[in-house]
Order: structure tokens, then C-alpha cells, then sequence
């Protein structure tokens, strides 16, 4: 298999971000009352991590190891910057509703992580295809959870109406919801994983 199809799968499958190694769960948690919010929250991140991941892989021999992490940090916060700008012009109501979360992705572990732990030991098209990779786990993991989250809370998905509200429960929206919603997926994405192979 070519390499950069593996690191990619990787980040989807092997290394899913919140399913396998269990990073960035105050945004997964916080986010993912509604499907939108989980798929917008998701492509912010995929976005930060494709570009700071390039950057810093250009970069790498240049960015002394002394200031290597307040470096990746710059970096980071640039392209958060330039995301939070561009959906404060598009979408403002949104910008409104992922809140705090959107300019905390510059602390968010998984971005940082992909950075010291890839992108600057690796190529250029080897970073973007982690951050690709990582952000798309991120991403799917995020929609999921927001869409189940909203479908067993208010009875709709992408707010286009499945059955009628009433027959909703209020817990799956409120933080509670979101963690019983996360253990079963993982649980399931686990059992998935482990399933014996058939010949």
C-alpha cells in the first residue's frame, strides 16, 4: 500500500483521535449537540491540521529546538486565526455556537501532537496527509457523535426532522447525553476493531 494512503487511513482508522487514543474531548464533548456543530468543529480542526502540519514541515530544520513548541504554537494560532476569520464572514451564527471552542483549537492536544509527533520529523506531503488523516478520524468521529446526539435528543439530523420532538430525550443534548453517546461509540468502534478474520 502506497505510504501516504497508510497515514491517512491511519488517522481515520488506527489512530482514530477520539475513538483510539481518546485526545481533544473537551471540543468533542462540548461541540457535538447537533450534527452540524460536531461536521463544522471537525473541518476547522482537518483544516488547522493540513496547513500547520505543511508549515511546520517546511519549517522543520529552521525552528530551533530550544523554542520548537512555542514555534508550532505560532504556527497553530495563525491558521486558527485565519479559519475563525473566514467563518466569522460566512457563518457568523455558527462562530456563535461552537463559541470558546473554536480559537481553543491552538491548544487542542491532537493538533500540537500531529506536529511534534509528524510533521516535524516527516516530509511535506507526508505531513498534509496526517493532518488530512487525523482531521477526517476527527471530523467523522465528531459528525457521528453530534448526529446520534441530536437524532435520540430532538429527533432530527442536520436539523431535517426524522420523528417528532416529544418523543425525544433532553439528556442526549446536555452533557451527560454526550458522554453515554461517546462510550458506546467507542465501545462499538472497539468490537469493530477486535472481530476475528474469517480466511
Amino acid at each position: 500500500m502506497n505510504k501516504n494512503l497508510s497515514v491517512l487511513l491511519n488517522g481515520i482508522i488506527r489512530e482514530n483521535p477520539i475513538l483510539v487514543l481518546l485526545l481533544g474531548m473537551c471540543p468533542t464533548l462540548a461541540t457535538t449537540s447537533s450534527a452540524i456543530n460536531g461536521m463544522s468543529m471537525g473541518l476547522a480542526t482537518m483544516f488547522v491540521l493540513i496547513c500547520s502540519n505543511a508549515v511546520i514541515s517546511l519549517l522543520k530544520n529552521l525552528i530551533p529546538d530550544m523554542v520548537r513548541i512555542p514555534a508550532y504554537i505560532v504556527v497553530i494560532a495563525a491558521f486558527v486565526t485565519i479559519i475563525e476569520m473566514i467563518m466569522n464572514a460566512y457563518v457568523p451564527a455558527l462562530v456563535d455556537s461552537l463559541g470558546i471552542f473554536l480559537p481553543l483549537i491552538v491548544v487542542n492536544c491532537i493538533v500540537l501532537g500531529r506536529a511534534e509527533a509528524f510533521a516535524s520529523r516527516n516530509s511535506v506531503i507526508s505531513s498534509i496527509f496526517d493532518g488530512a488523516g487525523m482531521g477526517l478520524g476527527f471530523t467523522l468521529s465528531l459528525t457521528v457523535l453530534g448526529a446520534l446526539r441530536e437524532l435520540m435528543g430532538t429527533g432530527k439530523i442536520f436539523s431535517i426532522n426524522i420523528y417528532p420532538e416529544q418523543f425525544g430525550s433532553l439528556i442526549f443534548v446536555l452533557a451527560p447525553g454526550a458522554f453515554i453517546v461517546l462510550g458506546y461509540l467507542i465501545a462499538v468502534f472497539n468490537k469493530l476493531q477486535n472481530r476475528p478474520k474469517t480466511n
